[in-house]
């Protein structure tokens, strides 16, 4: 099994996202030294001839393909088309770059969205392709879907060390809480935030409240990302959560505790919910060793706080 050196040449796609940024800060606070970033002004994963440029210049020893574009339930809807494009290009390029010049270990993230809306709970990584997907986010899904696939095939064709972790639903230091295109979780805070300070006395939430969602703290799966990177290689999806979930109220209610909103919370069923349930059988990567350690409490009030002191530079990059 490879191991990540302190000099190993290691390339976070997608750096400045979410996940990339947790990936980075792992690898910085671990003391790896040959960190490789490139921002999507610099390098457009969508274009090949210039993702070959790069790999071929940069020779990366080991791949976090973090690098996806990314949106809650209204994106999804409203932009199929590009979240199909551009994420089916961005895993297209990388993960046949990463073959083509040698990388010795390619980790591909992806989303619980891969699997059946209506699939059995808890999601067991098994259940890939059983059914149908969830509507509002199939085009998202396809191309992850397909990310999967591919790594597997290079693994089948050419031995290639490429594996795939889903994980459950993110949050944490550097989310997107742009409310036109954001999860459900940054756009509560931010709308709470707002309320709170302006004396709102009523904030709306989109659907019945009543959907199940399992949520993780971005730097546990920035901790899991790198313990698969070092100790796991085997195909198909692993599911990376913490295998408890909550309702969309009791979330709206938690996150209102934590921000001290003391309105009234309104839930507006007209929207639509998305999949009723999304918990993640994580016993898998549990048997292997490992387990999420961030409590939903603890990282709501993380977050909360990396919001409050980043708020005009989280606003202005979106």
């Amino acid at each position: 099994m490879p191991v990540l050196q302190q000099d190993s040449r290691i390339y976070v796609a997608g750096h400045r996202g979410l996940v990339g940024g947790a990936i980075l800060r792992r690898l910085q606070d671990a003391g790896h030294t040959a960190l490789i970033t490139r921002t999507s002004r610099e390098l457009d994963l969508r274009d090949q001839a210039a993702v070959r440029d790069f790999f071929a210049a940069e020779r990366p020893e080991f791949v976090f393909l973090a690098a996806a574009k990314v949106g809650g339930i209204l994106a999804n809807s409203t932009y199929p088309a590009q979240f199909l494009y551009d994420n089916m290009m961005i895993a297209a390029n990388v993960i046949n770059a990463s073959h083509e010049h040698g990388v010795t270990k390619l980790l591909n993230l992806g989303s619980s969205c891969i699997y059946p809306r209506m699939a059995p709970q808890p999601l067991k990584e098994e259940y890939l392709l059983t059914g149908p997907l969830e509507e509002t986010n199939r085009a998202y899904a396809v191309a992850k879907i397909a990310a999967i696939e591919l790594c597997d095939s290079y693994r089948i064709q050419y031995g290639s060390d490429f594996i795939s972790g889903m994980p459950t639903n993110l949050y944490g230091p550097g989310d997107n809480f742009d409310l036109k295109g954001s999860h459900v979780l940054p756009a509560l805070l931010r709308k709470m935030v707002d309320a709170r300070e302006a004396g709102a006395p009523t904030v709306e939430v989109w659907g019945s409240g009543t959907p199940l969602r399992e949520f993780l703290y971005v730097d546990d799966l920035a901790d899991a990302s790198l313990y698969l990177m070092e100790h796991v290689s085997e195909p198909g999806p692993i599911n990376i959560g913490t295998g408890e979930d909550l309702t969309i109220r009791e979330l709206a209610e938690m996150i209102a505790q934590v921000v001290g909103y003391q309105g009234t919370l309104a839930f507006d069923a007209t929207k639509p919910d998305g999949t009723p349930r999304k918990l993640m059988d994580v016993s898998r990567l549990a048997g292997q060793g490992w387990t999420a350690r961030t409590s939903l409490r603890d990282g709501l009030e993380k977050t909360y706080a990396w919001y409050l002191a980043h708020r005009e530079e989280a606003l202005a990059a979106r």
